[in-house]
């Protein structure tokens, strides 16, 4: 959420920011709101001061038995009071509309995000590993037979309807292999620590991390009103909702394997063949939470901690810089990490690890007490996938199959594996 002192301090700098998202000016909206709310708490000031020196000369009127000017004190008094009551609730109903109106509008990108319209305006940073030349066609993962006995999409639709899957047998195995993996190598050598986190959230966790109000039909509500996460960005980042913490304890660094819910939007005929866009899916979450002048660091971090995973497994990979007009809601800058799919003969995107600055934390409150001293400040929070499990099963299997339909698997998942190397073209770990 923007601070509207920063809006009022600078309104041409906060539209032009808005420009870049391919949005309109909203700046003098936005500070008519406060003008209007300022003026209301004003006129409350200025009334309850008005009711307090008239409460103080009551008392002096009766005592010299005024009773005229008694009277008419009291029922000045009982005026100012309702008066007080009024303009404060219409100052809280202009706070109101003023926070409904931010909660809406995307965080402003860093200087040196590229400026574009859609995903054509990306640019690409760098790329590792050389996809590999076969000397057949290669196919697509649901169309190898090493995974078709472990793939079921007709069961999935049986239970639950399109874009679910049942997994078994081998292509389970490896799914959980995969997870494991992430989540070793993130806690073991990248510092993060391993959290469990419920799935099911409150609204105020929802807006916390900018998927409420503007994003609610892109995710699932219950009939009791939680909310299944979209990603484990929400319960991570909201740990600290609300909290001052000290700079010393800063950064936290966490990770988190979860269940994750998307109603997938908007995405009607996108991706309808195999598992690459799923409405239940399982991710790697990666969230850190930071002090300002160290967030754009970490930032770079997060993605070296990403493309780690891919580096391991021996996945080609590209990372890209999103362009304004191609990122997310809550982000200051993304990098998205596209891997290899040979049998699409493109890069598609495995992990989005954006900084946000103190977006979310103004929305969650989430503060640090700077060791010089002083006020406390808003943390800056960053969240990125470290992966996206699902898709990272789609890119082993596509990337490592063989001309018979078999599936030879990265040598770091071997240990978790049982020291398999391999699933045969019958659907087997061998």
């Amino acid at each position: 959420m923007h601070d509207i002192r920063a809006i009022r301090d600078n309104p041409a700098a906060f539209d032009a920011a808005l420009a870049r998202r391919g949005l309109a000016p909203m700046a003098s909206d936005l500070l008519a709101i406060d003008e209007a709310r300022r003026a209301k708490i004003h006129a409350a000031e200025t009334a309850q001061a008005a009711q307090n020196a008239a409460s103080k000369e009551v008392g002096a009127a009766k005592a010299r038995g005024d009773e005229a000017e008694f009277e008419r004190l009291r029922a000045l008094v009982a005026d100012k009071k309702a008066e007080v009551a009024r303009l404060n609730a219409e100052a809280g109903d202009e706070d109101a509309r003023l926070r409904a109106a931010l909660l809406g509008i995307p965080n402003s990108p860093l200087p040196d995000v590229p400026d574009g319209a859609d995903e054509a305006g990306n640019v690409e940073i760098r790329r590792w590993g050389t996809p590999r030349a076969y000397d057949f066609a290669p196919k697509e993962h649901y169309q190898l037979s090493a995974v078709q006995p472990g793939m079921d999409f007709e069961t999935a639709a049986k239970l639950s309807g399109a874009r679910f899957v049942v997994l078994r047998g081998a292509v389970a195995r490896l799914h959980r292999a995969l997870a494991q993996f992430m989540l070793d190598l993130h806690t073991t050598e990248h510092g993060l620590t391993e959290t469990i986190t419920p799935v099911l959230v409150r609204d105020e966790a929802m807006v916390g991390t900018n998927q409420l109000p503007k994003f609610a039909e892109d995710s699932y509500q219950t009939t009791n009103g939680w909310w299944l996460i979209p990603t484990s960005e929400v319960t991570l980042t909201n740990t600290v909702a609300g909290d001052i913490l000290d700079a010393a304890a800063l950064p936290i660094r966490m990770t988190a394997q979860t269940q994750c819910f998307r109603s997938e939007a908007g995405s009607a005929g996108k991706d309808t063949a195999g598992m690459l866009r799923q409405h239940q899916f399982e991710k790697v979450e990666m969230v850190s939470i930071t002090t300002p002048d160290t967030s754009l660091d970490e930032h770079e971090r997060m993605t070296r901690c990403a493309e780690a995973v891919l580096e391991r497994l021996g996945l080609p990979y590209r990372t890209v810089v999103l362009c304004t007009g191609d990122m997310g809601f809550g982000a200051q800058k993304t990098h998205d990490i596209e891997v290899w799919l040979p049998g699409q003969d493109t890069y598609r995107e495995i992990s989005s690890v954006s900084v946000c600055g103190d977006f979310q934390a103004r929305r969650m409150n989430a503060r640090y007490r700077p060791e010089a001293g002083g006020k406390p400040e808003f943390v800056h929070t960053l969240n990125g996938s470290g992966l996206a499990v699902g898709r990272c099963l789609i890119a082993v299997l596509e990337n490592g199959q063989t001309a018979e339909g078999g599936v030879d698997l990265p040598e770091a998942l071997w240990p978790w594996l049982g020291g398999k190397t391999r699933i045969t073209p019958e659907g087997a770990l061998a």
